[in-house]
């Protein structure tokens, strides 16, 4: 009697286990949703529409982007942080949402850490250091040493975003200082910019290329470690005396972290062979944005804790908090 009790006893897990197997294995049997926290039409967008495409491709089955912007971010990702963990809702995942918004806000709605897993991060997005071409600096040398001389404004187009926090940055290593002057949006920011009311900018590599390809703004540096393809004139800024100096951001692909590990596996495999693919590096490529390597879970948890650590320690010395 106690053996068949033993029995009953191993056979009950074993049996509730098995319509969850199952289910695993006929992922993924319904459309799937990429939610992506910006506004339909941008950059953001564009990469969010081409990744859903390709992964329908891959899965077999339609993927949605369904746009839930605002609040930095933080609609989308809290509205996939608290969803099911079937596979079926994916996050457009970037920078912002998965490490510097943890560190600028007192209060969250999500914990990126215990709620989110990244799959794959697909793109890394450069960032201009541009000046009007009217400003007596060529370089990094010359405009440090303008700084010294007087004081020169970045035009910035917030608190605690990418060309916000890039402008701390190199202010703290070079030691000058910028006085932030902020405006509602890039396009008028880099309107300001040209005109000559501030002096530098660090903007996102797809709007301020043209600007410079036109003659309109100077560029004095990229904000990777090396140069960019579409700008290979343009030295770094670490290869102009700042060798520490990193300042970029990018996007990829989350999904709620109680997502099975089988299926993790595979979205993740998915997503790999879209970053392979000739179509999305010629596309994304061209527009100045770097496609990124393949990683495994390991390496993409490194590179998380990296850029942690670069954001927190510049923030935590300049104090900059949002609630």
């Amino acid at each position: 009697m106690a053996s068949l009790t033993r029995r009953a006893a191993i056979a009950v897990p074993a049996a509730l286990a098995a319509p969850a197997l199952r289910a695993q294995e006929a992922w993924p049997s319904r459309p799937l949703r990429l939610v992506v926290p910006y506004a339909p039409g941008g950059v953001t967008d564009q990469l969010g529409r081409f990744i859903a495409e390709r992964l329908s491709r891959e899965l077999g089955q339609p993927v949605v982007v369904e746009n839930r912007a605002g609040a930095n971010t933080i609609i989308g990702t809290q509205a996939v942080a608290q969803a099911a963990g079937d596979g079926t809702t994916l996050l457009m995942a970037s920078g912002a949402s998965m490490v510097v918004n943890p560190l600028l806000y007192r209060r969250l709605p999500y914990d990126a850490d215990r709620d989110l897993t990244l799959l794959a991060a697909m793109v890394e997005t450069p960032l201009l250091m541009v000046v009007p071409p009217a400003l007596p600096a060529a370089n990094l040398a010359e405009f440090v040493a303008l700084a010294r001389q007087r004081r020169l404004n970045a035009a910035t187009v917030g608190v605690g975003n990418p060309i916000h926090l890039a402008a701390e940055l190199f202010r703290s290593a070079a030691g000058i200082e910028l006085e932030n002057v902020v405006y509602p949006g890039s396009a008028p920011a880099l309107t300001a910019l040209m005109a000559g009311d501030v002096q530098v900018m660090f903007d996102v590599i797809l709007t301020a290329l043209p600007l410079v390809q036109a003659g309109r703004l100077r560029a004095l540096a990229v904000t990777t470690r090396g140069r960019v393809p579409v700008l290979p004139q343009v030295p770094s800024v670490a290869e102009q005396g700042f060798p520490d100096y990193e300042a970029t951001t990018w996007f990829g692909v989350a999904a709620p972290r109680s997502t099975p590990q089988p299926i993790q596996a595979r979205l993740s495999a998915a997503l790999a062979e879209v970053q392979r693919d000739n179509g999305f590096q010629e596309r994304f490529g061209g527009l100045g944005l770097l496609i990124q390597p393949v990683r495994d879970q390991a390496a993409l948890s490194r590179m998380i804790e990296t850029e942690r650590a670069r954001w927190s320690a510049i923030i935590r010395a300049r104090g900059i908090v949002l609630d």
